[in-house]
């Protein structure tokens, strides 16, 4: 007769009652919260960036032709070259302290100050980590790993405040690919776009604020400059335009500004075919013409600086602006690992977790 014994507690692992004496340590049940954002290199020479941009520009939600036209375009021409350009980017951006993009850094960051504040609230019932759509962390090794450490329950949550097929609806694809390959499914959440959350666009506007009250002359436009999408996705049902449009009037509002005080713009155009306007580099050179000689960007649409703002913002479009005249040109940083941005998650998180903690 086989005797059934009391498995010995250990860290991490749950006692069962009922279960053999060679029965394997079982993980204790818990609930995960992963965050998920874009994606990086893992370095700026060409090889990394060419494995970089293919799994990027191969995703069909972010360049949706058929495969047939596109990926001998993307692999015989596009990335024969474009590697080199997008690793000088990098290059001027990369953190050489710990060898990483910014956004791994500051994804690292925000993980950490979210795993402190659920912990605070739940103890060690919920395990946080966090995955990129393209590059490191993988998705499918983070999910992996929390289902390994006892989640039977994952909110996953696309650092993207605005819903758009490209970003959201990708990161969100690729975990579920993730559970079409696993034996035993955990039961998933996905965190729905957060745009008009109050305690995020309070967060915007204090960065506004903040940047505004260090600024040497005061900007007489500020510009939020969210990145694009061809304009044919609005008559497609995406809802990014109206989402943004939307952020925009609500940060607005939250600081009590005049109608034309901030101004929408869209930035990381190419191919050609129309996409969601004006677009940015244009945008602010043509304040400049117009006579505005200060001005401010901000970028809502990104929750951790990366090389769209780094790179593109600071460098490509202010010298856009002032090479049209412009005299000062004031970058309002992303919300990263701000206090009030932490707490903006957290109050998204909290919401989502509903029912499971």
């Amino acid at each position: 007769m086989t005797t059934t014994t009391p498995v010995p507690e250990r860290p991490g692992t749950g006692r069962l009652a009922h279960a053999p004496a060679d029965h394997p340590p079982v993980p204790r049940a818990r609930v995960g919260v992963v965050l998920a954002n874009l994606g990086t290199p893992d370095a700026t020479d060409y090889w990394s960036m060419r494995r970089y941009l293919s799994e990027f520009l191969s995703d069909q939600r972010v360049v949706d032709y058929p495969r047939w036209k596109w990926q001998p375009l993307l692999q015989l021409i596009i990335l024969a070259r474009r590697p080199f350009k997008s690793g000088e980017a990098y290059r001027g951006i990369w953190n050489i302290e710990k060898d990483e993009s910014p956004l791994l850094t500051i994804t690292r960051e925000q993980t950490r100050k979210v795993a402190e504040g659920l912990a605070a609230r739940y103890g060690e019932g919920v395990l946080v980590d966090f995955c990129m759509r393209y590059g490191n962390p993988a998705t499918d090794s983070v999910l992996r790993r929390m289902q390994a450490a006892g989640c039977e329950k994952i909110l996953f949550f696309p650092l993207y405040p605005q819903y758009a097929s490209p970003t959201t609806a990708s990161a969100n694809d690729q975990a579920f690919r993730t559970l079409m390959r696993l034996k035993w499914q955990p039961a998933i959440r996905t965190v729905p776009a957060y745009f008009e959350h109050p305690r995020y666009v309070e967060a915007l506007a204090n960065s506004v604020r903040e940047a505004y009250a260090a600024a040497g002359t005061p900007p007489e436009v500020l510009v939020a400059s969210y990145h694009g999408v061809p304009k044919r996705f609005l008559t497609e049902g995406d809802p990014y335009h109206c989402q943004c449009q939307k952020t925009t009037r609500l940060l607005r509002e939250a600081l009590g500004w005049e109608d034309d005080a901030i101004q929408t713009a869209f930035q990381s155009q190419f191919g050609p075919e129309e996409w969601l306007g004006p677009a940015t580099v244009d945008h602010v050179a043509e304040l400049a013409h117009q006579g505005r000689k200060h001005i401010a960007v901000i970028s809502p649409a990104f929750a951790a600086d990366c090389v769209e703002t780094l790179e593109e913002i600071q460098e490509e479009i202010r010298a856009s602006f002032l090479e049209a005249g412009g005299e000062t040109f004031t970058y309002v940083p992303c919300l990263n690992d701000r206090d009030d941005h932490i707490a903006a998650l957290l109050a998204v998180i909290d919401n989502e977790l509903g029912g499971w903690v």
